[in-house]
């Protein structure tokens, strides 16, 4: 079988950052998928309840904002809980994107109130669930982006 992309990344010289994981064409219409990386690859990884959380919030949040509403298609975790996948209808850039995943996080990381979605009836495991490790996941990583320079929006070569 051939490798997928992502398993040709070196994730030993991954940092934090904002990265085009992939973009796909699909007849006309253009798919840029962005991988999230919160966390450095196997040293670190996102508790499951802050990073469900997160998902919870941020992806309230990008289908909500008035600039990407209608691009947003999905924006889940990471399987390996390093980070967050985030794919946009249209053609992206890693600093195109920025803004609006600042917005995001900082959106998560002052949050307050109920958890968007937590029930019985809206969330198939409403019980796992972790607010303050959230913001504080959202605010450790809002501090990444608001310093990114080029090797936090570009895959290492």
């Amino acid at each position: 079988m051939k490798k997928i992309e992502s398993f040709t990344v070196d994730h030993l010289r991954l940092k934090l950052g904002v990265y085009v994981s992939r973009v796909d064409h699909i007849g006309a219409e253009t798919v840029t998928t962005f991988d999230l990386r919160m966390k450095l690859p196997n040293k670190e990884r996102l508790d499951n309840g802050a990073i469900h959380t997160l998902e919870h919030l941020i992806a309230t949040y990008v289908r909500n904002d008035e600039e990407f509403a209608s691009r947003i298609l999905y924006f889940g975790p990471m399987g390996c809980l390093t980070g967050m996948y985030l794919l946009v209808h249209g053609a992206y850039t890693s600093e195109e994107i920025l803004p609006l995943i600042q917005r995001a996080f900082a959106f998560a990381a002052a949050y307050e109130g109920n958890i968007p979605g937590v029930s019985a009836i809206e969330c198939g495991n409403y019980e796992l669930h972790n607010l303050e490790g959230a913001k504080r996941e959202a605010a450790a990583y809002l501090e990444v982006l608001n310093h990114a320079g080029p090797e936090n929006l570009n895959y290492p070569v």
